[in-house]
């Protein structure tokens, strides 16, 4: 990890303490930077995003059948068809 010492413009430092200020658990400062240079990096192309966690939604109602964890491979070969 590289260690830095920045200088921040007044107007800045002033937005970065109301922003630490409004949250519930305020986080450091050296954590409110370095997830804003990594946002800044990201979208100008420079830093890969980290792949997202895949999140998976139970339908409400299910499929209706009750075997599907134990025949996945079945159902998934029936839909590429």
């Amino acid at each position: 990890m590289k260690r830095a010492t920045v200088t921040i413009p007044d107007d800045l430092a002033r937005a970065v303490d109301d922003y630490v200020q409004a949250q519930d658990a305020p986080p450091a400062l050296t954590s409110v930077v370095q997830a804003a240079l990594r946002h800044y990096l990201e979208e100008r192309g420079f830093l890969a995003t980290p792949p997202r966690q895949l999140v998976i939604t139970p339908s409400r109602s299910g499929s209706g059948r009750r075997d599907v964890s134990q025949s996945h491979d079945h159902y998934l070969a029936r839909t590429r068809k």
